[in-house]
């Protein structure tokens, strides 16, 4: 019986662009949820020093 090689002959489609995909989807995300961001209307951290203040303790 002949020895058989534990390699592959031809590179199959996840050799040859399984990279590129890869690059292409995680540029595809962070530009969706990049755009997302910043469309939708938040306000990024927002401090509440200034804006909230605590109520007496008599002041119920």
């Amino acid at each position: 019986m002949a020895r058989q090689s534990h390699r592959k002959q031809t590179p199959d489609f996840h050799d040859k662009y399984g990279n590129a995909v890869s690059a292409n989807g995680a540029t595809f995300c962070v530009a969706g949820w990049a755009y997302t961001a910043t469309q939708i209307g938040l306000e990024w951290n927002l401090s509440p020093v200034g804006r909230a203040a605590p109520k007496g303790w008599r002041d119920q």
